[in-house]
């Protein structure tokens, strides 16, 4: 008798391991409205941006107004939730950057190495959100009946690589509520979408998260990346921490001078050791860290775009 309570305890352990294993394993998702949408019906900021004009998604402004826009991404929120995906509802990101500034100091240009952050970037270091669904629909009228066309678009939040997409437009219709037309038209396409999201995430479990990650110099630093220590350049150190912090050795040296590198293609874990999830600055924080120590006592500044790309400059904090 001890032997079977034994073994079902042994099963039930493994079954509870498992399941944890595989809730660990569900990307994160977040549905924002496209782009497009937001310029077909109005959304949009215009900002001159050092004589350029520029057009930025009015997100707050959008979700105020347009309780269509509630409807659908809640309806795309609860399809994904039924299938196990855990979400961040852009609404609640938005409230909470509502304290932050004004979305043109984003689009002021800096001296030097500064980095401009779009809405879209900022939503994502607030939500932290592993896949980002872009969402375009348009109604259709034909007679009485409607339909939907919509395109949904899987962007890796991190390189910004479309990983995954559905298109398509639904039956004609009686029925006059958007949200009912959406998911009659997104149901035929959606578990496809979602396989193609699950395999990237399980490659990034894998294989690690890709991201950005540059280095450059202050002019008022005298050194450069040919400088040596101990015999060594740093450009060729700055190459053996990647191999040797990277999930298996796994980058690329896309650009390489005296005076900055281009890191692409970098794979990082998703989680460090205490289960916490790991972005590109808390990646590239390692890597200052180490400039600063010695024997290369490098003062350094880093900045951040988004969740996937990191600079950091050389020579000044």
């Amino acid at each position: 008798m001890r032997k079977i309570t034994t073994k079902i305890f042994a099963i039930l352990a493994i079954l509870i391991v498992s399941l944890s294993y595989a809730q660990a394993k569900k990307p994160t998702i977040m549905v924002v409205p496209s782009d497009v949408w937001c310029n077909q019906n109005g959304y949009m900021m215009v900002f001159d941006n050092q004589g350029t004009t520029v057009k930025i998604p009015d997100y707050k402004r959008a979700f105020q107004e347009n309780s269509d826009l509630l409807a659908v991404i809640s309806k795309i929120n609860g399809l994904m939730a039924e299938r196990g995906f855990p979400l961040k509802n852009m609404e609640s990101v938005v409230k909470t950057l509502e304290s932050e500034s004004a979305e043109n100091a984003m689009l002021t240009s800096k001296s030097g190495a500064g980095v401009v952050e779009s809405p879209i970037d900022k939503l994502k270091k607030v939500a932290k959100a592993d896949i980002i669904i872009q969402l375009t629909w348009t109604l259709n009228s034909t007679g009485p009946k409607k339909s939907i066309t919509f395109n949904l678009q899987g962007l890796d939040s991190y390189t910004d690589k479309q990983i995954a997409t559905a298109t398509g437009t639904g039956a004609p219709s009686f029925s006059v509520e958007l949200p009912v037309l959406l998911e009659e038209s997104v149901l035929a396409h959606i578990d496809n979408f979602n396989v193609s999201i699950q395999k990237h995430f399980d490659d990034m479990f894998e294989n690690g998260r890709e991201i950005i990650i540059r280095v450059k110099k202050f002019d008022s630093w005298t050194g450069d990346l040919e400088k040596e220590y101990d015999g060594k350049e740093l450009s060729t150190i700055l190459e053996d921490w990647m191999a040797a912090n990277s999930v298996k050795g796994r980058y690329n040296t896309s650009d390489a001078t005296e005076n900055m590198m281009l890191f692409e293609q970098v794979r990082i874990p998703l989680f460090d050791a205490n289960g916490k999830a790991i972005d590109a600055r808390g990646f590239a924080k390692n890597l200052q860290d180490f400039l600063k120590k010695s024997p290369y006592v490098i003062p350094n500044k880093l900045m951040m775009k988004g969740l996937g790309q990191a600079v950091i400059v050389l020579g000044e904090k």
